[in-house]
């Protein structure tokens, strides 16, 4: 007998209680906790939430990045980044290209013979996840230089991203087909996808702002948000632009047009993103399956230490350069290590895109190796990353007070 889905999604929540109960008890970021219950849920060890049940549940990660990108984008006020001046563009610029360039240097050192599949890796490497980081930030209820630093950096990292990986992907596909990769066709395709995410955000935002002045009631600003922020998930799939950036995008032109509409939703929308952000991060967890290890082998544990090296070095020097604020240029590149979201997007991209036919059996391989890579490597990064942005956090002094223990 088929079990019902509400069934999974009970154990979910009942995982997630409690996951929540024990991180309390150990002082530790309950999304470590949510992640490894998950990982308990997985494959990897009771095998209740298998790959076809996580499949069936991908609409509710799917929600959950939209609330993340929504709590992201109405961060990124204006006159606060001004406040914060260019160190938040050298850090996001350093600590993307330093961990492409450093992974893709060391996998070219010790792994020589394949440069298609050390190229693809490199340029996933830059990317940052944000959902767990600001589940960290909301946890602790931090506030300071370092943390609007971590909030901007995180939302401007996905957009990098997504260009470095665009351009690294385009460049494999023709070295696999003996093709040529003609850039001009290539930052043309990638500038129009993020000018049509940047402009579906705007829009939705204006939009929002003019329905909201003649509505009064928290009810009608929390149903008109969700209606948005579903719609936009929807059109920028249809359109083939980043979710993230366009909901970001909403929300950051949002907070700077209408800062008391964009206060309302967030405080609407919190009181409703703990169910989301649960789910998301246990089956994220879910997603590890243990046994690939000895597959992974060298390869997972050489790029997971030169990405982290890229990252936290490249981070740390953009805040030098950038003379950021001390707390900054001490803790900001250890807030950087999770990848799951942006980076399980793109690894999937990467096993949807190259097992065609068209690149054979070296596109084939290459993508099963490179996905069970970021696999492993993307969820000890939710494990280890909550644990780093904690302790950065309160070596800063920017926790909450009765949480800076």
């Amino acid at each position: 007998m088929e079990i019902p889905v509400f069934l999974y999604l009970g154990l979910i929540f009942l995982a997630a209680l409690i996951a929540k109960k024990t991180t309390e008890q150990f002082k530790i970021p309950e999304v470590t906790g949510y992640v490894l219950a998950g990982v308990a849920l997985g494959v990897s060890l009771f095998g209740i939430l298998n790959d076809t049940v996580v499949e069936d549940l991908s609409a509710l990660s799917t929600v959950a990045l939209g609330i993340i990108a929504f709590i992201i984008g109405v961060e990124l006020r204006l006159d606060v980044i001004k406040k914060l001046g260019r160190s938040v563009l050298l850090i996001v610029i350093f600590e993307c290209l330093g961990a492409f360039a450093i992974v893709y240097t060391v996998l070219m050192l010790v792994f020589p013979g394949n440069p298609s599949q050390s190229l693809l890796l490199a340029s996933v490497a830059s990317a940052t996840a944000p959902a767990a980081t600001i589940a960290v930030i909301k946890q602790y209820r931090a506030k300071g230089p370092l943390t609007s630093t971590i909030i901007a950096v995180v939302g401007i990292d996905d957009a990098m991203a997504l260009i470095i990986y665009v351009f690294a992907s385009s460049i494999v596909k023709a070295q696999l087909t003996g093709g040529e990769a003609h850039f001009i066709s290539i930052i043309g395709a990638t500038l129009l996808s993020i000018a049509e995410s940047l402009a579906l955000g705007a829009f939705s935002a204006f939009l929002f702002k003019q329905v909201l002045v003649r509505l009064r009631g928290n009810e009608y600003v929390l149903l008109f948000l969700a209606a948005v922020i579903m719609a936009l998930l929807g059109l920028s799939e249809m359109l083939g632009v980043s979710e993230l950036l366009s909901i970001m995008t909403f929300g950051c032109v949002l907070v700077n047009i209408s800062p008391a509409i964009a206060k309302k939703g967030t405080v609407n929308i919190e009181n409703y993103s703990p169910v989301f952000l649960a789910a998301f991060f246990i089956l994220g967890g879910a997603h590890l399956n243990l046994r690939l290890l000895g597959q992974i082998g060298v390869m997972g544990l050489i790029y997971f230490a030169a990405r982290a090296v890229g990252k936290m070095g490249g981070a740390s020097l953009g805040a030098v350069l950038g003379k950021a604020q001390p707390q900054v240029k001490k803790f900001i590149g250890f807030t950087l290590l999770p990848q799951v979201g942006v980076a399980l997007a793109l690894a999937l991209s990467i096993s949807k895109e190259f097992t065609k036919p068209v690149y054979g059996s070296a596109g084939m391989e290459m993508a099963t190796t490179i996905i069970n890579i970021l696999l492993f490597t993307t969820i000890i990064t939710e494990i280890i990353g909550p644990l780093l942005t904690r302790f950065a956090l309160h070596r800063a002094g920017e926790a909450a007070p009765e949480l800076n223990d």
